[in-house]
């Protein structure tokens, strides 16, 4: 049975090939999500002039800019999460495309069911804002805050922005400071299959999460590695 896609969510699809973005429309389109393609990374700037979008779908491989380049460009600028496609499936193109900022690396050729699963896994990490009449819980790490109600980090009258597997790991620390939590436990929270390049890629996470809280993230004060246990948040 095909999981039931999120309600009114708008992707970009942004490929060279057009028989992909044509299928990959078709597809999604009839799985109740709302579909836009682009051609190219400057075909998908122009659409993001103008558009938000849920989740973005970039094909790594593309002529002029290629989607990592697009993809990191793009990682502080807008808080849409993405799905990288590429023909190359080794671990080293995986971790690279995690550390340019994407959600998720899926390669080339692949079933569009699998594609739909982990959009679908990717949309249910996002943080959904919580209308409460109880005052924001919220941590502090130095001059940076976490609004544990609304899954928001700000640095002052700045918002940091969180890619949906960062803001899942804020939503998991945040649960229980100062305990630690294995790699494996975390794999098993952001909802990842077992497997050690799994781990890896949760360590790509923790530190371009290190990066947005710590001053020096070389030298963690607040996202801790705890040997022999797994990483923990320490804050104030």
């Amino acid at each position: 049975m095909t999981p039931a896609a999120q309600p009114e969510a708008h992707i970009l699809v942004v490929d060279d090939d057009a028989r992909i973005r044509q299928l990959l429309q078709k597809f999604l389109s009839r799985h109740d999500y709302w579909v836009t393609t682009a051609r190219d990374a400057a075909h998908a700037r122009r659409l993001l002039e103008g558009l938000e979008f849920d989740l973005l779908v970039i094909d790594v491989m593309m002529p002029g800019e290629d989607g990592l380049s697009l993809t990191k460009d793009l990682s502080d600028k807008i808080a849409s999460p993405v799905l990288l496609l590429t023909a190359r499936g080794e671990a080293d193109d995986r971790i690279k495309g995690l550390e340019a900022g994407a959600d998720d690396y899926l390669a080339k050729p692949f079933e569009p069911r699998e594609l739909l699963l982990r959009i679908n896994a990717i949309l249910r990490r996002v943080p959904k804002a919580e209308v409460s009449n109880e005052p924001p819980k919220t941590l502090h790490m130095g001059a940076i805050r976490y609004d544990m109600t609304r899954g928001e980090m700000w640095n002052g009258q700045d918002m940091i922005r969180l890619t949906a597997t960062e803001s899942a790991l804020m939503r998991i620390f945040s649960a229980a400071p100062n305990e630690p939590i294995s790699r494996a436990k975390l794999v098993e929270d952001l909802g990842r299959d077992d497997g050690q390049a799994q781990e890896r890629a949760v360590d790509v996470q923790i530190t371009r999460l290190r990066r947005k809280i710590e001053a020096d993230p070389k030298t963690p004060r607040y996202l801790q590695t705890v040997r022999g246990a797994g990483y923990m948040l320490a804050p104030d």
